[in-house]
Order: structure tokens, then sequence, then C-alpha cells
């Protein structure tokens, strides 16, 4: 099979003109480094909280998952490596935009609020605190970089620009619609789902569709609501866990050259948390 893409996380195969493979690695990416040692069955966690957030939104919009069966997959893909942690999709036209959304007040969001009172030049109420609920999430979308560069963000009228002014509105409205209902649905479980990002492309025939992942402790902050508290950092079941020990190390601008046991060990368990409460499956 023809590898089309090597990514932080993901290895895309092109099965036929309309299908690929996705396979999700143990790779652990951070600061835009790939971490030198992987995380344990990472991949597959992955795999299964996207597959079940997909079902989950499947009637605000379709996805582009053909099947995550193992033996439906093509024969080159039965094989143990590839178990629970690749699905066979439909080949879309991906759009050159990631559509994030913020429904905390937290991170970069946070660090442009206080300088200049926006997020994304999206102005905001004076006098929010830290990691504060905001009354209405908002959607800060960023150009893709490449493998190694930083994202962009970008204003909604550069999103216009970049997709037309219908579909730039029709993005932004599935991003937000999908967001509030797996947030209302994540808080059920105890988790709160601080901010997140969806990729989308059109398929054949010019319909939007939702790919990528969904929803996953790397491309969200989840943070346990029993120990939710307004103006200081938050505890996390995703990566966040890993940034915050590589900046105390002093790795924020070049990775380790192995990470330790221990923090692959916890790293590990806030993943496989993450999934237990959300699916409500045992890993």
């Amino acid at each position: 099979m023809k590898k089309i893409s090597s990514g932080k996380v993901r290895e895309i195969y092109e099965v036929d003109d309309d299908k690929l493979m996705l396979v999700v690695s143990d790779r652990i990416s951070a600061f835009d480094f790939i971490m030198p040692n992987p995380v344990d069955d990472k991949g597959k966690v992955l795999n299964k909280i996207s597959e079940f957030w997909f079902d989950y939104v499947s009637d605000i919009v379709p996805n582009h998952i053909i099947t995550t069966n193992y033996d439906e997959f093509p024969e080159e893909f039965k094989k143990e490596e590839f178990r629970d942690r690749s699905m066979l999709v439909k080949k879309l036209k991906m759009l050159p935009v990631e559509c994030i959304v913020r429904g905390y007040i937290t991170g970069s969001g946070w660090a442009e609020y206080q300088e200049k009172g926006t997020i994304c030049d999206i102005k905001l109420p004076e006098g929010l605190k830290e990691c504060q609920k905001l009354d209405e999430p908002i959607f800060t979308p960023s150009t893709k970089a490449d493998l190694g560069d930083h994202d962009e963000n970008i204003s909604f009228e550069k999103c216009i620009e970049i997709l037309g002014k219908d579909l730039a509105e029709k993005v932004k409205k599935a991003t937000i619609d999908i967001y509030k209902k797996c947030a209302d649905y994540a808080l059920s479980k105890g988790i709160i789902i601080a901010d997140t990002k969806f990729e989308f492309g059109l398929d054949e025939n010019g319909n939007l569709v939702l790919g990528d992942e969904v929803l996953t402790p790397d491309s969200s902050r989840f943070w346990p609501a029993d120990d939710y508290e307004v103006g200081r950092s938050q505890k996390s079941f995703d990566k966040q866990y890993l940034r915050d020990w590589l900046k105390d190390n002093g790795y924020r601008n070049n990775p380790p050259e192995c990470l330790p046991e221990d923090v692959i060990k916890t790293t590990r368990n806030k993943y496989i948390e993450a999934y237990e409460r959300i699916t409500g499956r045992k890993f």
C-alpha cells in the first residue's frame, strides 16, 4: 500500500482512488515535537475515542468512516499491528483550515486575553479569570502548518477568504454544534471539554464531512469536573500533563532524549481514564 502521509501520530495509506487507511500510532507529540519514546496503547485509545464520537455526532454531520472492523479491512491490513488502531475511511478533499472551538478561556487564549482582552482578535468581556467558562463557545480557526511548523490562528474573515462565505459559515456552525452536544455529554460523565479542534473535508458531491479525529486527548483539553476551579490551571486527562512536565524540566523548546517511565505511565493512564469515562467501557 502506498503511504501518502506520516504525521506526528497518524500514518495514512492509499487503498484505492476513493479510500484511505488511517493508522494511529503510539507516538506522542508536544510543542510540535514528536517525543523520543511512545506511549503504549495510545493509538488504540485515540482510535476508539474518535470512533465513539464520530457515531455520537453523526446526526449533526456525516463522517468519513467506512469501517473500523478488523475483519473488513483490506488484506494488507489484516495484521495484529493494525487491530483496534485503524479505520478504513472515505477519501475527502480536506479543507485547509483547522476548526478550533473554545468553551473556556485557557492556554494561548488566556495569554492573549491578558495582553489584549481578546482571543484570536474576538473581543471578550473584561474581568474574566483563567479557565472561566465563556458565555458561548467561540470559533477560532487556524491554518494548517506543515510538520514541525506552528499552526497560525486566523480571523473568521480570513476563514471566509479561504473557504468562501457559505462554506465558512457551515463549518463554523457544525464546529459549535458538535462541541456543544459533546461537551454536555462529557459533563454528565464528569469531564469538562475546555476546547478542541475538528477537521472537515468535502466528499465527491461537495457535502461537508467530518474527518481525521474527534475529541481525543490529543486534540482537546479534558478537565475533571470535580476538581474544576476558576482562576487557576486545571488538572487534565489529556497531554497537558506531559506539556507541563516538559516545561517544568526545561524541555519547552527541545525534547529530552528519553521520557522517564513514570511520565509515560501517567500519560497512558490519563488517556485510558478519559476513554473509560467517556464511553463507559473498560479498555
